[in-house]
């Protein structure tokens, strides 16, 4: 995740009983992170198979372990 949320900070934001619109903001900010990263991760996913289909196709052996490195590095990262 791009952004870092604190588990505290969020049960700060429902503890305060006047700041119940403030944590379900922050909750919904998370998701849609979430959310987001989960979308640009699978578009980069599908752009480097295609990317490594072409390389193949055309017999490109330093384009071929430049985007199957990247792809490795980016299933670790999902990983995580």
């Amino acid at each position: 995740m791009d952004k870092y949320y604190s588990y505290t900070d969020f049960l700060k934001a429902v503890g305060q009983s006047k700041k119940v619109d403030e944590a379900e903001k922050l909750l919904n900010e998370i998701y849609l992170d979430l959310f987001l990263n989960h979308i640009q991760r699978k578009h980069r996913e599908e752009q480097l198979m295609v990317l490594i289909d072409r390389a193949l196709d055309e017999k490109d052996e330093k384009a071929f372990h430049l985007y199957a490195t990247e792809l490795v590095a980016l299933n670790q990262d999902a990983s995580k």
